[in-house]
Formats: C-alpha cells, sequence, structure tokens
C-alpha cells in the first residue's frame, strides 16, 4: 500500500512531499493474461488476490489460482490457448505442467530467462503503476482494491493499449495461414 512515486508537482521553490503510513495492513496480488489473436480485439483477463496477514496465507498466487485463470480464459476465449509465461517458480511448477500435459486446449511456451522484455503483461503493470496508482496514498487495503481494479477495468477497456504493450515487446501476431487446395491435375 505504500505510494508508488510518479511526476508531481509543487508550490514555485517547494519540494513535493508526499507522506505515508509505512504499516500495511494486506495486500493485493494480481496474475494478469493479455490475449492476442489476429484479426480479433485484444483482451485483459485478470484476477486479484486480497491478502491478509493470517497465518497460513499464500503471499501470492498458487498453481491452483493459475490453473483456474487459465480454464476462465479458456471458457471466455471458446478456443485453445497458448500462454508464454515468465520464468516465474509457480509457472515452473510440475502440476500446472502436468496440468498443460493432460489438456490439449492448453499449451505452454516458456520465456527466455530474465526476459521482462518480451512479456507483455510487463507492459500492463507499468500502464496500471503511472496511471491508477502514481503518487495516491491509500487509507486502506479496500482503497487500493478499489483503485486497482479501476484501473484495470480502464486498459481492458481500451484494446490500443494492450496491443501498445505487444507492440512494447517486439513481438507480433501473425495471422495462422490457411491450407491451399491443389486442383487436380497440379
Amino acid at each position: 500500500m505504500t505510494s508508488h512515486r510518479a511526476r508531481t508537482w509543487a508550490p514555485k521553490g517547494g519540494v513535493p512531499v508526499v507522506r505515508f503510513n509505512g504499516a500495511s495492513r494486506g495486500r493485493i496480488t494480481m496474475a494478469a493474461l493479455a490475449c492476442f489473436k489476429a484479426g480479433e480485439r485484444s483482451r485483459l483477463i485478470y484476477r486479484p488476490r486480497i491478502q491478509g496477514h493470517q497465518r497460513g496465507d499464500h503471499r501470492g498466487f498458487t498453481w491452483q489460482d493459475y490453473r483456474d485463470l487459465l480454464v476462465r480464459a479458456h471458457l471466455q476465449l471458446g478456443g485453445p490457448v497458448v500462454v508464454i509465461w515468465d520464468n516465474l517458480n509457480v509457472h515452473r511448477s510440475i502440476h500446472l505442467r502436468e496440468y498443460a500435459a493432460e489438456h490439449d486446449w492448453l499449451t505452454v511456451v516458456q520465456l527466455p530467462t530474465y526476459a521482462p522484455d518480451l512479456n507483455p503483461v510487463e507492459g500492463i503493470w507499468s500502464l496500471l503503476r503511472r496511471a491508477a496508482t502514481a503518487n495516491v496514498v491509500f487509507t486502506d487495503r479496500d482503497h487500493l482494491v478499489r483503485t486497482v481494479r479501476s484501473g484495470m477495468r480502464r486498459i481492458q477497456r481500451s484494446p490500443h493499449l494492450i496491443d501498445g504493450c505487444l507492440a512494447g515487446t517486439g513481438l507480433s501476431i501473425a495471422p495462422t495461414p490457411t491450407p491451399t487446395t491443389q486442383r487436380k491435375g497440379q
């Protein structure tokens, strides 16, 4: 809940000061999928995980949480899903690999180590930090959750922002070539 500092202003000659309480009463963790398909509008599917400081709480997403997000994406997109993971330890878990092997609609590709510049979701997080959460001192966890969800909905409604995150990686989506039919005698 600590503020993310960005550009701000202050009276001429003054130094901008953002005060916040250093004690955090919880956290919000997000997982997101930037979805691209040639000829269709880009989509963003995300799932927040709101956490407190109770004993036994997971601090991040488990492999089951990522599995559920993939199933949700499969249902929303209505087709096969190719997931390009970064090297987060949960993404490389044996459970997720086994799950992918058991389902023919899911293909998993691992990014090379230390390649955040190839991950369009990193651009989503950057947009969120620069717009929705920049220079905001959150009063409580609910304020943080409302702000982050509002920022993610704004990005969801703007496919050009999601496309820009893909363009920022230098990657592109090429349409799948259709098989050509050959005439008899050729």
